[in-house]
């Protein structure tokens, strides 16, 4: 039964990613939500075994470790801070908006929500940078796992509203008092493809198996490194040095423009990323987290994280306004960091902007770069 357990962790993220490239309603619904609905139906009909308890650190580790740097590898943030120009301030008023919120949030419901110091870390991870800066902070903290399946259901709800919103009545509302979009007729002036991010077309084609090893021969590399930090410190201290140490290297590998250049490096990282959801959500005890003496704690945490996001979004308008930041220029940041990359494209559709396209892709995947740094850091100063 082990033995089909571990092969299920392997394989169920690997065959929900098959299928998102034949048929769209997977990406509709979303593989992460997929990934814990599996995980979730796994460990909760009571079939793992207690002796598994040990691998299942080790395989979550490992997912960490590996899929962070590969994330990464397809970034080169340096230069791309210097193309995205007014959206890259915006990025900035963002996470600004968002870090005041959670500590504004931490004192409201300090009382109110257990371990809300490493909740308020997370949510600054994913507020910047989605589900794969989520996981690696709680890795990083040490939080429990049904704490972190819950913080990121209810981030994945709230945040399916925030599309809508930004999609329908963010501009004739915001619009009212950020300044319109000026057009500089430029679309393609930066070296960028919007559909490589978490687009798995051609992920299970032979001919990108040589690029694919070489990515994770590299990431093997880092990981050994990040793994060797964590034996410097005693335990989540050890954790938090392993997280951020792969995360810089990961980094400072992406300026290697050899290691830049290697194709679906980033979906290899997500598929490490979507296992370690499958993982972690089998060993959550969801049953427990309903029952009545923990029903109040919910809904202050659906409160809390309304608060974030949404307290966020009304901030982050009010410093774009002071600062001159265009509506559209806005609300593309927005997407990109409440959400994802992969809906910028929407969203600017909806604003009838092609040129905010490529600026907020490239916002979005600094967030993966940055975020991991003021998500922890927070957490440690809560606490």
């Amino acid at each position: 039964m082990g033995v089909l357990i571990i092969a299920f962790y392997f394989l169920f993220p690997f065959f929900t990613i098959y299928l998102s490239t034949r048929y769209s309603i997977i990406n509709k619904i979303g593989i992460v939500v997929i990934c814990y609905a599996g995980g979730l139906v796994l460990g909760n009909v009571n079939i793992i075994p207690e002796s598994l308890a040990g691998i299942q650190e080790y395989l979550m580790g490992g997912t960490i470790l590996l899929g962070i740097p590969l994330v990464l590898f397809s970034e080169n943030v340096v230069k791309w801070i210097k193309l995205a120009k007014y959206t890259f301030i915006s990025l900035l008023l963002g996470v600004a908006s968002v870090v005041m919120l959670v500590i504004l949030g931490f004192f409201i419901f300090r009382e109110a929500i257990p371990d809300i110091a490493n909740i308020s870390g997370m949510m600054i991870g994913v507020y910047t940078g989605g589900t794969a800066n989520l996981m690696a902070i709680a890795t990083a903290l040490g939080v429990e796992s049904e704490l972190v399946v819950l913080t990121n259901t209810v981030e994945v709800v709230i945040g399916a509203l925030i599309l809508l919103f930004l999609i329908t009545g963010a501009k004739p509302l915001f619009g009212l008092f950020m300044k319109p979009y000026h057009s500089t007729g430029d679309l393609n002036h930066h070296d960028v493809e919007v559909g490589d991010y978490e687009s798995y077309d051609g992920f299970f084609q032979r001919k990108g198996v040589p690029d694919i090893l070489r990515a994770f021969g590299i990431a093997v590399l880092i990981a050994g490194l990040g793994f060797g930090a964590r034996m410097l410190f005693e335990g989540n201290a050890g954790d938090t040095a392993m997280v951020l140490t792969v995360t810089t290297l990961g980094i400072l590998t992406s300026l290697v423009p050899r290691v830049n250049r290697i194709n679906k490096s980033f979906q290899l990282g997500m598929f490490f990323i979507y296992m370690f959801c499958v993982i972690i959500a089998s060993t959550a005890d969801i049953a427990a987290l309903f029952q009545e003496e923990n029903v109040r704690m919910l809904i202050n945490l659906f409160l809390f994280i309304s608060l974030v996001i949404v307290g966020s979004l009304v901030i982050h308008s009010i410093l774009s306004w002071i600062f001159g930041i265009s509506v559209d220029d806005y609300i593309i940041t927005s997407t990109a960091l409440a959400n994802s990359p992969p809906f910028v494209p929407v969203v600017a559709a909806a604003l009838r902007n092609k040129e905010v396209v490529v600026p907020g892709v490239i916002i979005g995947v600094i967030g993966y770069a940055i975020g991991n740094y003021p998500g922890v850091a927070i957490a440690y100063l809560l606490r």
